[in-house]
């Protein structure tokens, strides 16, 4: 069915028209108008119309950056009465933003008053503030009176109005624009001035044969007014070569050092972003508990720049906080680039290379015109000059005929006849003045005749010669750069490995420490020192009554923890993002630095030297999974290798059951698990076969059917002829075995008896494998805790229910968590100089290390 409606024309007579039809050509007339006069900008100038005929009604009028500013609202008038027929705060909004530092890299306008800030803040009405050109903004607007550009008529074809700017400045790669259309936008990033001339000379040093790769090399990136970190140059690349690219942008922010805690101080911030709303996201953040560590925020800005601080507790680690901010504010931010400029009136999506073809043509066509408008000029004027100069050769015969004349005309008429001249030059004549007939005046007129001659052969060469038209673009652009280029804001971090946070932490051995509550903090190895066995120990950690310290781990600080929870899930942490505390400090709260959902908590810790980088080791080690239930599971350690912020599915758990321990294996070791009625079982693990990350595994081990029963621990062994088995039971007892005393079985047997559990050991609790060299760190649910050698502890049968390692009895409590580091010994050899090129022994030896102290170097 077509609808259609009834129109009268101007005779009244009744026409059917399609509505369809109409609905459509008009809409795309709309459309049309919006892309071409509204919301796109010339590739040639870089400016919307509205830009353009406030920029030339100011300069129509005479308000250039060399006289005094005049009333806002008599700009906005005067563009509104002659060529933009639109609401006066449009103009207004338009007129402020180009005398906006903070949003245009190089303003066009010279604001007095107030308009506007970087908070934000509304200008003042334009009957308050005044403006002016800029001294950059003469550029755009040099030589529109020599018929460089087209004019065209205003919207009442009273007056004219030049169709683009005849601009020396690349103006739409310096200052960018931003635009929405139907059914397109613009987005374009602001350049610097200096790199974006050079950029342009190179193109036309290569006549045009250059490519994008080569004018990366002078045009390096955007450079926004705002300053701050381009973080990352893969976005900046594509945006360059393809028109669209995504530029993150990250504030300038330095770690200070104050008083007994740390500071951060905010001095650039992203391309158009509001910092009032900044620092009330950021506080609205801490008061909601999502950022914790942050103690105050002050904005201390002033005239001489952005200064935001925000104070960091003393318990808190400031680059995690960073970190956090950059994650979770505008503190970075993201500048999405969508190069789409009118072309010969039609959209087009633009790369550097096109902007700046476009734009050096059009100063070469710029150029071209000048060169006819004033060869025109000078033949003219030589013309004249040619007349004059026969009048003063002839001079009294000139002045007779004048004499001799009734009226001007006549005069005109009889020199015409008598020297053969143009009408010009008779006019000229009779019009010149008595002055003209002194010597120094005849002289003047025959220098002037000489110069403008060479004027015109020069011009002529101009226009007899393109490669001599593109030196006048170059020296010219040249000249503007000389003028007016500026240093780079905007700094550029090319990769992420040159903000490696590690370079500002030394790779000391800490002690990990964390609570059964989840508080986890890093203290380094050195404040722990070694007692003798059966001591009281010493306070380890100042926790809550109802808390205590659940797991105690050692490791590098730039090594990289893969933690693992009781729901099975996978997270990564850099040991330096952990706050560091005394060892009587609580910590921090794990959720804090990991998105650990509240009803989880860390049951496991793996230490990895490279994560990222080695692929051939992580390509041929495995991580072997125990569950509570007495499940295990392999799966290929490369299946954890690529972090995410949220974490991973490590395991597949049957409901009830929880992960207990996870191994680094190497695909050939023997597996040994122990449960708490001081049972074990020990099998090859080459009898487990590999699955994927999201498997339930196999079973492992069989429990008692008395309900109480689970899975304690689980060892991965190495070295069986250097490591022996430490059990400890929750009471202060332990051991060692000899490894040859667990005969290999099948695995899920019940196992061997590894502990003679009785009311006075109490159950089993840790199980781990050790070596002569190492030092054992144990925890009780108080906090205290002792460190002694393993060596002290003597070996001894399976089925014995071991020595006191720790005394419980003033205290009445129970063993929390045991872990074994390297001894005090070897680490003051390992610090000790053996001469060059001798490497010492230290605990990131993947073959010397403890069996739960896995660190791995490639």
């Amino acid at each position: 069915m077509v609808l259609v409606c009834n129109m009268i024309d101007s005779e009244d007579k009744i026409i059917n028209i399609d509505i369809d039809k109409e609905m459509r050509t008009a809409y795309i007339d709309y459309a049309m108008s919006v892309i071409v006069s509204r919301a796109l900008p010339d590739v040639r100038d870089g400016f919307k119309p509205v830009h353009r005929r406030v920029l030339y009604a100011m300069n129509d009028t005479g308000n250039v950056h060399s006289s005094p500013h005049k009333k806002s609202a008599k700009t906005v008038g005067e563009v509104i009465a002659k060529y933009h027929p639109h609401g006066d705060s449009s103009v207004y909004f338009t007129l402020v933003r180009l005398a906006q530092p903070w949003n245009l890299r190089y303003t066009m306008v010279d604001g007095q008053g107030n308009f506007g800030s970087i908070d934000g803040d509304s200008p003042a009405a334009m009957r308050y503030t005044e403006a002016r050109l800029s001294r950059i903004a003469a550029e755009m607007l040099r030589d529109i009176d020599k018929e460089t550009v087209d004019f065209q008529n205003n919207f009442d074809d009273t007056l004219q109005e030049p169709v683009v700017l005849p601009t020396r400045i690349p103006n739409l790669l310096v200052n960018g624009a931003a635009g929405i259309a139907v059914g397109m936008a613009t987005n374009m990033p602001p350049h610097n001035l200096g790199e974006s001339i050079d950029g342009c000379v190179a193109y036309i040093d290569a006549d045009g044969e250059i490519e994008i790769s080569e004018l990366m090399k002078y045009v390096k990136a955007p450079d926004f007014p705002t300053g701050g970190l381009i973080y990352g140059y893969a976005g900046v690349k594509e945006a360059f070569e393809t028109g669209r690219g995504r530029i993150v942008i990250r504030s300038r922010c330095e770690i200070e050092q104050h008083a007994n805690h740390e500071r951060i101080i905010v001095t650039e911030i992203p391309y158009q972003v509001v910092k009032s709303d900044l620092v009330a996201s950021i506080a609205q953040l801490v008061n909601e508990k999502k950022i914790d560590g942050i103690s105050d925020i002050r904005d201390e800005s002033n005239r001489q720049g952005i200064r935001v601080v925000i104070e960091i507790k003393r318990d808190a680690n400031a680059s995690v906080v960073l970190n956090k901010l950059y994650k979770q504010t505008a503190l970075q931010s993201s500048f999405s680039v969508n190069n789409i400029a009118l072309v010969n009136g039609r959209p087009m999506l633009l790369n550097l290379k096109d902007l700046i073809r476009e734009f050096v043509d059009h100063r070469h066509d710029v150029v071209t015109r000048r060169c006819i408008y004033e060869l025109r000029k000078a033949k003219e004027r030589a013309h004249i000059l040619e007349g004059l100069l026969i009048a003063v050769d002839h001079i009294d015969e000139v002045i007779a005929i004048i004499r001799a004349a009734k009226d001007p005309n006549e005069a005109m008429a009889n020199l015409i006849a008598r020297f053969e001249l143009s009408e010009i030059q008779a006019r000229a004549i009779v019009d010149m003045r008595l002055r003209a007939l002194t010597g120094l005046e005849r002289e003047k007129l025959r220098n002037e005749y000489e110069e403008i001659a060479r004027q015109i052969a020069y011009l002529e060469m101009l226009l007899g010669s393109k490669e001599e038209r593109m030196k006048v673009v170059k020296q010219e652009l040249l000249e503007v750069r000389e003028k007016y280029a500026d240093d780079r804001r905007s700094e550029i971090i090319y990769a992420s490995e040159e903000f490696n946070p590690e370079d500002f932490y030394a790779d000391d051995e800490m002690i990990i420490t964390l609570s059964h509550m989840g508080y986890i903090k890093r203290t380094p190895l050195t404040e722990f020192r070694t007692q003798s066995r059966g001591g009281v120990g010493a306070k380890g950690s100042d926790t809550r009554s109802e808390d205590f310290v659940e797991y105690i781990y050692s490791a590098s600080m730039h090594a990289t923890i893969l933690l693992f929870t009781a729901k099975g899930k996978c997270y990564w942490l850099k040991v330096y993002e952990i706050p560091e505390g005394a060892k009587n400090a609580k910590g921090r709260a794990i959720q804090n630095l990991l998105n650990i959902d509240p009803d989880d908590k860390v049951t496991a810790f793996i230490r990895i030297k490279d994560l990222t980088k080695d692929e051939a080791f992580v390509n041929s080690h495995y991580l072997m999974f125990a569950t509570k239930t007495g499940m295990v599971k392999k799966t290929l350690l490369e299946a954890y290798s690529r972090p995410r912020t949220n974490g991973v599915i490590a395991i597949n758990l049957n409901e009830g059951d929880e992960v207990v321990s996870v191994r680094l294996t190497n695909g050939r070791n023997q597996i040994l698990i122990a449960n708490r009625n001081g049972r074990a079982v020990r099998f090859d693990e080459s009898t487990v076969r590999t699955v994927g990350r999201n498997s339930i595994g196999v079973r492992g081990m069989r429990l008692d059917e008395d309900g109480q029963d689970e899975v304690i621990g689980m060892i991965a062994i190495k070295h069986p002829e250097e490591q022996t088995v430490l059990v400890v039971s929750e009471h202060g007892y332990g051991k060692r075995s000899s490894i040859e005393d667990y005969r290999t079985t099948n695995r899920g047997g019940k196992g061997v008896k590894t502990m003679q559990v009785t009311d006075k050991t109490g159950h089993l609790i840790d199980i781990r494998a050790v070596e002569e060299d190492n030092d054992l760190m144990i925890i009780n649910k108080s906090g205290v805790a002792i460190r002694i050698s393993v060596k002290d502890i003597a070996v001894i049968g399976r089925a014995t229910q071991g020595v006191r390692l720790i005394n419980l009895d003033k205290r009445g409590d129970d063993i929390a968590s045991v872990c074994s580091v390297i001894s005090e010994e070897e680490m003051a050899e390992a610090e000790t100089p053996k001469g060059e090129g001798v490497t010492s022994l230290s605990t990131t030896d993947a073959d010397t290390t403890a069996e739960d102290d896995i660190i791995v170097e490639s």
